[in-house]
This record gives structure tokens, C-alpha cells and sequence, in this order.
């Protein structure tokens, strides 16, 4: 474990804090610029991809390195993660084309694959036992605000400045907390030698982007039956395979079956999968509905995010201080509950819901989602040493942005498809070029392009989109209701506190 200093220990923090945000927001803040950016570039059939490849490598490189800093030490792959993070901003805001975006977005990814997962090791890493309750409620607190103010940052810049400082607003703020980490982070020298899966690193990365460009393609580019995604699909499978096999032989493996064993870590980690599934839909669906539906500007979308944002903060804090009083499992269970419902209130969504009520919706599910911000993230490093935290933390992490990544693929694909088919079904017959075209949905989602469109298409295009979103959201109903069920196998265990005077020590495993 790392000495630090108390007088250092705010440095660090807010370092760290920093970190997590500039990571966490760049999930989501594409998502309420994409209209404006799509106007510029082009390429609409090819907008998931922006936010797909930030979430496909910095899920890869989550398990990569957290074993790695738990190697070699944190702070090396910390600054190295923020350089790369960096580094893929400034070439986001330089992007001519959406593919060159994606590229670059995947670039940004490398670097939040380092950052989420260090930073919350670390965290543990420096804080006392005592306080870790504490600060892991104000850390969830920070990832949750990051990721659910993402939208609204993105818009306002994009509306007020130009959409490529969404990306360039990174390098001062990211700047800052690499400053802080680098001068103040001290960190023991002793590290357990271990050595490299590059066995598992490789085939996992290919695994999780054969998979993603299979979802991504099929059905679109091309027919699910094609030889091009058949082979997509046998890849991934392959590879799958060959990573599980190799994680039972390898001396010091990426994700190592034993953490597995422990309920708590397993229950945490399948929850983790499910909460970020569910999470990411209704953050990247509800700015489209906004905007699409109701006309508002990107600035509007991303301000009637707000209330999800307020409601996970809050929920982040409680969930950190039951975890303290109560069991990991009884939070956890009354955060799914809350999500389940705030699903399936977002499921009812038509274009005649008014915006009070819409908000009451958003704060419910983002007071369930909330608790898993900090909560998964203490219960998937309970009982570990401070050499395997890294490992744990990682291995969550990742799991959670799995969720994310297949989650917005698949509920993209849907709501796409269900789009298509609706148009076509409204314009059928028409003769109307906008029957099935999504690249003219686009036109409805900024106010200027909105008031040229005739009333009645128009019309059509709302209802249509609406109901796609609406369909989209009763099918988000599924993840959350397994986190539920996921929730069940924590166990009875909780946050430990040693009393006063008495030696910390780690506390039990998930059992």
C-alpha cells in the first residue's frame, strides 16, 4: 500500500477525481453533439461507431491494465492513460470524417481504459479503511455526474462554440489532474513480479472488436447470414475460447477465475454488466427524444438530463453510506427495485408526455442507477489485498463498460430497425423519399432542418421515432431486471470499520 502524506491526500484526490471525470464524460458527450457533427461529416449509419469505439478499447484495456499496475505501480500507467487520453482529443477535434472520428475516439479509449480503474485503485490504495465508505461515495458520485453531464456539456459547447471543443475542453482539465498525480503521488516501490498474459490481452481485444463490428454491421452493411459477419461471429467465438482456455494456463492471468469463486466479487461484477447496459441506453435515447420529438435545441436535450444526473449523484452518496450500515446486497436490491421501475416508466414515453413528467421519470431511474457508482465499486474490491485490487477493480470495470458497449450496439441496432420500419410503414405508398431513410431522421433532430419539413411528414417522423425510442426503453426493462436477479448472490457481507484504536486489517471476502 502507497504512504501518503495527509497533506497530500487532497492533491491526490482531486487528481484522481479529475481523471474520472474527463474519462467518464467522454462515454456521453458525444451523444447530444451527434446531430450537429453528423450535419458536418456525414455519415449517419455510422454514428454509433463514435461512441462504440471509445467504449470498445477502454473496455479491452481495463483488465490489461489494472494487472499491469498491479505489477509495476499505478502511477506509471495512470500518466500513460491520460498522455493517450489526451493525445486521442486533440486528433477528435482534427476529425474530416466520421471514420476518421472513430478512429480517433478509439485512440481517446486506450487512455480511459487506464484512467477509471487506476483512479479507483488508488483511491484504495491511499485512503484509510475507515474512510473509503466516504470517498467511494464522492468518487461514484464524480463518475456518475461525469457520465450523465456529458450530453449537456456537449450540447451547450456544441451549440455555443462548435462541436469539436467537446473533445479539445479535455486537454486543460486532463493537464491538471496529470500535474497533480505526478508531484504528489508517491507510491511504494514494492510490487509483486508477475508475469504478462499476452496470450489473454491479445485475444481478448480481438474477441470484444470482432464481436462489435459483427453487431455493428449486421443487418446494415451487411445481411446477418454473410459470410463477411458469419466470420465476424466465428472470430469472436474463436477467440473467446482461446482466452478462457488460456486464462486456466497462464502463470498470473488477466482475469483470474479465482476472484471468481468469491460470491460477493461474481454477483458485483454480473450486476456491473447489467447496470451498464440498462444505463447507457436511457443516457444516449432520452437527448434523441428530446430533440427528435419534442423539437428542442441540443442544449435542451442535454439539460432535460439533468434530473438522471441529480438523482444518481444523490443515490451515489446514500448507496456509499448503507453500504456502511447495512449490507452490500440490501443496497444493491433496493437500487435495482428503483431501476426496474424507472425502466418501465420510460418504456411509456409518447410524444404527448409532458416534460414534468418525463422528469420525474429520469429521477427515479437515475436515483437507481446511482448506487451502483460507488456501491459495485466497493463490493468488487472488498476483501482483496492491496496487489490484487488493481485486478478486481479492473476486471469490474471492464465488465461494466462490456455492458455499455453490447448495450448500445444492441439496443441501437433495435431502435434503429424498429425506426426503419416504422417510417416505412408511415410513408408507404407516398412516394416520399423519407419512407425507411434514416439519413433524413437527422432533419427532425435540429430545430433550423425541423421547420422545413411538412407538417405532416413531420408528423409521421415524430410518432415514428417516438415509438422506437419508447419500444427501445420496454426492452432496457430485461438488463435491469437481471441486475435485479444478479444482486440476490451478494451475500450478507459490508464495509467493515474498524473500531478505534484497533489495527485495520482487510476485511473478510464475499462469503
Amino acid at each position: 500500500m502507497s504512504l501518503v502524506k495527509s497533506n497530500k491526500m487532497g492533491v491526490i484526490l482531486a487528481g484522481l477525481m479529475l481523471g474520472i471525470f474527463v474519462a467518464a464524460i467522454d462515454n456521453t458527450i458525444v451523444g447530444t453533439a451527434m446531430a450537429t457533427i453528423v450535419s458536418d461529416l456525414g455519415g449517419y449509419d455510422k454514428i454509433v461507431w463514435v461512441t462504440s469505439a471509445y467504449l470498445v478499447t477502454e473496455m479491452a484495456g481495463m483488465p490489461i491494465f489494472g494487472k499491469l499496475s498491479d505489477m509495476y505501480g499505478r502511477k506509471r500507467f495512470f500518466v500513460f492513460g491520460m498522455i493517450m487520453f489526451l493525445l486521442g482529443s486533440v486528433l477528435c477535434g482534427t476529425a474530416t470524417s466520421i471514420t476518421e472520428l472513430s478512429i480517433y475516439r478509439a485512440i481517446q479509449g486506450i487512455g480511459g481504459g487506464a484512467l477509471v480503474p487506476i483512479a479507483f485503485t488508488i483511491l484504495f490504495d491511499v485512503v484509510p479503511e475507515e474512510k473509503r465508505g466516504a470517498m467511494s461515495g464522492i468518487f461514484g458520485a464524480v463518475f456518475g455526474t461525469s457520465s450523465l453531464a456529458g450530453p449537456l456539456l456537449g450540447a451547450y459547447i456544441t451549440d455555443h462554440i462548435h462541436w469539436r471543443w467537446i473533445f479539445y475542453i479535455n486537454l486543460p482539465i486532463g493537464l491538471i489532474a496529470l500535474a497533480l498525480i505526478v508531484f504528489s503521488y508517491k507510491e511504494s516501490r514494492v510490487h509483486v513480479k508477475q508475469r504478462i498474459d499476452w496470450w489473454g490481452a491479445s485475444t481478448l481485444v480481438g474477441a470484444v472488436v470482432s464481436l462489435m463490428f459483427a453487431l455493428e454491421l449486421g443487418g446494415g452493411t451487411y445481411a446477418w447470414d454473410s459470410s463477411q459477419i458469419l466470420s465476424l461471429f466465428a472470430a469472436a467465438f474463436v477467440l473467446l475460447a482461446v482466452f478462457l482456455y488460456a486464462e486456466t494456463r497462464a502463470a498470473d492471468p488477466i482475469v483470474s477465475y479465482s476472484m471468481f469463486r468469491r460470491p460477493l466479487f461474481a454477483a458485483s461484477t454480473v450486476a456491473s454488466l447489467f447496470y451498464g447496459a440498462a444505463f447507457i441506453t436511457f443516457a444516449m435515447y432520452i437527448p434523441i427524444f428530446v430533440q427528435g420529438v419534442n423539437g428542442g435545441s441540443a442544449t435542451n436535450s442535454g439539460l432535460i438530463l439533468l434530473p438522471l444526473t441529480l438523482g444518481s449523484v444523490a443515490s451515489a452518496q446514500i448507496g456509499a453510506f448503507l453500504a456502511m450500515k447495512t449490507s452490500y446486497r440490501n443496497v444493491m436490491i433496493l437500487s435495482a427495485v428503483i431501476l426496474v421501475i424507472g425502466a418501465a416508466l420510460l418504456s411509456t414515453i409518447t410524444p404527448e408526455t409532458s416534460k414534468a413528467t418525463l422528469v420525474w421519470y429520469m429521477i427515479i431511474t437515475g436515483f437507481g442507477v446511482g448506487f451502483s457508482f460507488s456501491v459495485l465499486g466497493m463490493s468488487s474490491m472488498h476483501g482483496f489485498n492491496a496487489n490484487q485490487r488493481g485486478s478486481a477493480s479492473a476486471t469490474m470495470s471492464f465488465v461494466r463498460s462490456l455492458g455499455m458497449t453490447v448495450g448500445l450496439t444492441v439496443f441501437g441496432i433495435m431502435q434503429r430497425n424498429l425506426l426503419s420500419d416504422k417510417m416505412t410503414d408511415a410513408f408507404a405508398g407516398s412516394g416520399d423519399k423519407q419512407g425507411g431513410a434514416l439519413g433524413d431522421i437527422r432533419q427532425s433532430l435540429t430545430p433550423e432542418n425541423r421547420a422545413k419539413i411538412p407538417e405532416d411528414a413531420l408528423h409521421k417522423i415524430v410518432d415514428a421515432l417516438s415509438s422506437s425510442i419508447a419500444q427501445t426503453f420496454m426492452w432496457a426493462i430485461l438488463p435491469a431486471a437481471l441486475a435485479l436477479f444478479a444482486v440476490f448472490f451478494m451475500g450478507r457481507s459490508k464495509l467493515e470499520i474498524p473500531a478505534k484504536g484497533e489495527r485495520p486489517s482487510e476485511a473478510t471476502g464475499g462469503h
